[in-house]
């Protein structure tokens, strides 16, 4: 962290990311690039971005710990559960993928997570949808469904808020404030696990996590204060040209 530049950069990402999920979603597409374009290694600064975002999740759960519901066909014990599994063994996966594999997927990754939150209403409604038209899924598909997102979540956080929330709805949850604390606490549970393991994996950058992270955590409470002077559209279409960008550096760079 000599380079001053570098420095301001990790800042200021980390400071609109925390801004950025705090209203939206979406912080991800900022720390991962900021993280690269200074010199961490992909796979490296995937884990260092994730922990430096942790403080915001853990946060935004106990915002809404009072509208918490799990999903219809999942009791909250089994959610807590089947988070902690899949978050496990994402971030496991990401400790043996190869830097030079992982910088080949990130920009496919970044794409992915792009159109999942450029269409996210539409995916929800989609979501809403399917489960106004069929009978309330099995418990088997509900925990396959909640596993499959989480392993995800813990091998790359971007997106994930809209996978969840579409999950939620497609398994029969109706009101949102019950979904957004369920999103928030699974986004925790996932991402707190992940750390640990990155951690025991050593594929953490401490000095940039850190500073990081109280950038974030400030972000996040400004953002969620300035933001709702932001019209709702110009927030989402913003970070999803944040996103393509980044894709495309991320081709270029590969």
């Amino acid at each position: 962290m000599e380079n001053l530049g570098h420095l301001a950069l990790l800042l200021v990402a980390a400071f609109t990311a925390g801004a950025l999920n705090a209203v939206a979603g979406g912080g991800s597409f900022l720390t991962l690039p900021a993280l690269v374009f200074t010199g961490v290694p992909p796979v490296v600064a995937n884990a260092t971005g994730t922990v430096a975002l942790l403080p915001g999740y853990m946060a935004g759960a106990w915002g809404f710990k009072d509208d918490m519901a799990p999903p219809p066909g999942l009791s909250m014990k089994q959610v807590v559960v089947l988070s902690l599994i899949g978050g496990s063994a994402g971030a496991a996966l990401l400790l043996f993928t190869p830097d030079a594999t992982f910088r080949k997927v990130v920009p496919w990754l970044l794409l992915a997570a792009t159109a999942m939150f450029a269409f996210g209403p539409q995916l929800r409604a989609w979501a809403s949808g399917k489960n106004a038209e069929h009978a309330a899924p099995s418990v088997a598909k509900a925990a396959i469904g909640m596993l499959i997102v989480a392993i995800y979540g813990g091998y790359f956080n971007g997106g994930l808020g809209i996978l969840l929330l579409a999950l939620f709805g497609l398994l029969g949850q109706t009101q949102l404030n019950a979904m957004n604390g369920m999103k928030n606490l699974v986004s925790a549970l996932l991402t707190a696990i992940a750390v640990v393991i990155y951690a025991v994996g050593g594929i953490v950058q401490w000095q940039q996590a850190i500073i990081m992270m109280v950038a974030a955590t400030l972000g996040g409470y400004l953002g969620a204060r300035v933001a709702r002077k932001i019209p709702a559209h110009i927030l989402r279409w913003g970070i999803v040209a944040t996103g393509l960008v980044m894709a495309v550096l991320f081709f270029i760079k590969g």
